[in-house]
């Protein structure tokens, strides 16, 4: 399931641009325009299904800072990053002492706030017990033991093949960028070629080809992968 990031922002010029970059990136994207509205959804049910939020502090019912300390009050422990026009350092403190872990100030690049995105929903999900999960069609990832098993039979893997893989299936049927693989396996701070990550990817297809896996990884090109199996669209 892709992670879902909440955006709340009363401005829909802002709102809509950051709805369609992070929808491009494979997160699952959701938009309130009200503080309250923030809150009612971050204490319902599905709030543990939010991995990040990005938070404006110019709310027409209230403070953005108000929203994020009564957030963390009733228990949510994902990522909360602010955006706003006071970019000063003392802002900036301010509210990170309210509970936000990270501050982008207006105005930002779309590439800068894809980053400090990832590396939340990054620490949000290292945060999560996932240490064992099934894909579909019976791909079992052992995370606490870094094994990947198939009809009960491990398959053999590099470290960076299992990375990818294990990244890719915490998103099934999505797509996984480029940048965010090379960020999350390899390193933020990479600067050599990204064709490392197509060599990577595809002694990783073939191995899943060769045992007759069910899923498959799948080149959108341009853009990243996805692992893919019947009943995915």
């Amino acid at each position: 399931m892709a992670d879902h990031v909440l955006i709340v922002e009363d401005h829909p010029d802002i709102a809509a641009p950051l709805m369609r970059t992070l929808t491009r990136e494979g997160y699952e994207v959701s938009w309130v325009d009200m503080g309250q509205a923030a809150l009612d959804r971050l204490a319902s049910e599905e709030a543990g299904e939010v991995a990040a939020v990005i938070l404006d502090l110019g709310l027409p019912d209230m403070d953005g800072l108000d929203v994020c300390s009564r957030a963390r009050e009733a228990g949510y422990t994902g990522g909360i990053l602010i955006l706003s026009a006071r970019g000063d350092e003392l802002d900036r403190v301010v509210g990170l002492d309210y509970g936000a872990d990270d501050y982008l100030a207006k105005p930002f690049s779309l590439a800068e706030l894809q980053a400090r995105v990832r590396a939340l929903v990054r620490r949000t999900s290292a945060a999560r017990p996932t240490q064992q999960e099934t894909a579909p069609e019976g791909l079992h990832i052992d995370r606490a033991a870094r094994r990947v098993t198939h009809a009960d039979a491990e398959i053999a893997l590099t470290a960076k093949e299992y990375d990818v893989l294990a990244l890719l299936a915490e998103h099934p049927g999505a797509v996984v960028s480029r940048e965010d693989l090379m960020a999350k396996v390899w390193d933020e701070n990479w600067f050599g070629s990204t064709k490392t990550l197509d060599v990577t990817v595809g002694r990783l297809r073939q191995k899943l080809e060769d045992l007759d896996v069910a899923q498959r990884v799948i080149t959108v090109r341009g853009v990243g992968f996805r692992l893919e199996g019947p009943g995915d669209a």
